[in-house]
């Protein structure tokens, strides 16, 4: 089965390493890093399926690295899962018209996670998960 590929950009270790944890009960291979510095490079050599940003990062806000992502061609159709404390309205809608994908606040339910991650699988790459293609 071809394995679903996440980057996770978060700076807190405990959640980095309980969504990686989760995530990886439910199939997916997960690269983490703890910034976003030459992200766009970075993806160029070990493309992924979707990208979970933190909007909090320290350097780097996560929508500034969201807008580096939408404003190079090879990354601008990616799927970015924003990830916050900060859950209010404002936030989302700031997200969304930086290009985020999604969206969900801090704390949240795993099945939540998954769920929305499964949900912004491109179709290719959740086909080539179901039909048991190798990757």
């Amino acid at each position: 089965m071809r394995t679903k590929h996440v980057l996770l950009i978060e700076d807190e270790p405990h959640i980095a390493e309980a969504i990686r944890f989760l995530l990886g009960r439910d199939g997916w291979g997960v690269r983490h890093l703890t910034e976003g510095a030459d992200l766009v490079a970075r993806l160029a050599e070990q493309p992924v399926d979707v990208v979970v940003l933190d909007l909090m990062l320290p350097g780097r806000s996560g929508l500034e690295i969201l807008a580096e992502l939408r404003a190079d061609p090879a990354t601008a159709a990616l799927p970015v899962l924003m990830l916050t404390a900060r859950g209010q309205a404002r936030d989302r809608e700031a997200a969304e018209r930086a290009g985020a994908t999604g969206f969900l606040a801090k704390p949240f339910a795993n099945a939540d996670l998954v769920a929305t991650l499964n949900a912004l699988l491109p179709p290719e790459a959740l086909d080539a998960a179901q039909s048991g293609a190798t990757g």
